[in-house]
């Protein structure tokens, strides 16, 4: 990546982007886990790996805010490489571990059957895992038909992925309480929406975008892509846990409330029948 091509506003303009993520991803993981006791004990592990997944990513942007103010010197007016390198790699590394749990967190708050979850979520997590592996060689390369073929490799994955949130959840959506069910479907059209932000940002180097243009449009958007997916995503999840766990709340005292009275008219005729 060659940061001198960057004028000194795309510079900094990239760098408050990583800053604006860092903030938005530590600042989703405090409320996700301090509200976690809201919610009724089934849903928690799902509302606290939705924190883990902006932990993750805070702490990996935190790291790539560092990398990027230590490749280049500005105190002259220009963005000049100090010789350090911009590691790349911080970002995918995040992507290897939150983009499959992005995917468990949807399949258990959804609360399916036990073989259901493993299943759903070790095919949905292998093959996300799958996909940032193949995404990273195009990435770091600066070949332009390398990165095209690994785009293309990358995308199987991706079309496999968006198939089984399409049509192999739909019948488990079906199942889901009348009052999260578009807030389930919503949330896999979030998550298939800003997904094709990487697909579309990956490519602008390969359709006329370059120089310092290229290298700001593709930080910027990941990051963008990155927050919708990940702390917008999260407050969805959230929002699906704390229904069900009203709807599942009001079900249980609606059925205490509806055995109360027959327990009370069991003991009347107990006292009657002694006095009789």
């Amino acid at each position: 990546m060659e940061l001198e091509a960057l004028s000194l506003g795309q510079y900094s303009f990239v760098q408050n982007g990583y800053s604006f993520g860092f903030a938005v991803m530590a600042a989703a993981t405090l409320f996700f886990w301090l509200m976690k006791s809201e919610i009724a004990p089934a849903y928690r592990l799902a509302v606290t790996i939705t924190g883990l997944v902006t932990a993750v990513a805070a702490y990996h942007y935190l790291q790539i805010m560092l990398s990027w103010n230590a490749a280049v010197d500005i105190t002259s007016g220009e963005v000049i490489a100090t010789g350090k390198p911009f590691n790349q790699a911080y970002r995918y590394v995040d992507w290897l571990l939150t983009v499959p749990l992005l995917l468990v967190e949807l399949i258990l708050v959804m609360r399916l059957s036990k073989a259901d979850t493993i299943k759903k979520s070790t095919v949905l997590g292998g093959a996300a895992a799958l996909m940032i592996i193949l995404g990273y060689p195009g990435e770091v390369s600066s070949v332009g038909g390398l990165r095209f073929v690994f785009w293309v490799l990358s995308m199987i994955p991706f079309v496999f992925i968006v198939y089984q949130l399409v049509v192999g959840l739909k019948e488990s959506i079906s199942k889901q309480p009348k009052s999260v069910q578009n807030l389930v479907q919503i949330s896999i059209y979030l998550v298939i929406g800003s997904w094709l932000f990487y697909p579309i940002v990956y490519l602008f180097p390969l359709v006329g975008l370059t120089g310092g243009a290229a290298i700001a449009a593709v930080e910027i958007g990941y990051t963008v892509a990155d927050i919708v997916a990940k702390a917008v995503f999260g407050v969805f999840i959230f929002f699906i846990a704390m229904r069900k766990s009203q709807a599942e709340s009001e079900e249980a005292n609606s059925e205490t409330a509806v055995a109360t009275p027959a327990d009370e008219n069991s003991v009347e005729g107990e006292e009657t029948s002694k006095f009789s």
